[in-house]
């Protein structure tokens, strides 16, 4: 079994609900102290949307991705392994929270 180093959980956004999704990153950034990367007003990797990414151990994850699920106000989520295997983290072990969407696996390889 490959071993999780972290996880990345993306919330996704559009340019009406930026600021929803920027203050949903910073409070579970100041909750529980993950990560929180650049609120990215374009599409980056394999993301189909706008997004921001929040880092979080394993022990993080746990607290994390059930406050996400309830707190979330309609926006999607994507979150995912860390475990070397960047294709297999994205295609095979991704957890949606609302709609799932077609991520651009291409980038993989």
């Amino acid at each position: 079994m490959a071993k999780i180093s972290g996880y990345h959980a993306h919330v996704y956004f559009d340019a009406d609900s930026v600021e929803k999704a920027h203050q949903l990153c910073q409070s579970a950034s100041d909750l529980f102290g993950v990560q929180m990367g650049r609120v990215h007003q374009r599409n980056v990797g394999p993301h189909p949307m706008w997004s921001c990414q929040l880092g979080c151990s394993p022990d993080q994850f746990a607290n994390v991705l059930p406050w996400l699920a309830l707190n979330r106000d309609e926006l999607i989520v994507f979150a995912h392994p860390e475990t070397g295997d960047h294709l297999a983290d994205h295609r095979d072990h991704g957890i949606w929270l609302g709609t799932g969407l077609d991520l651009d696996l291409s980038i993989f390889g």
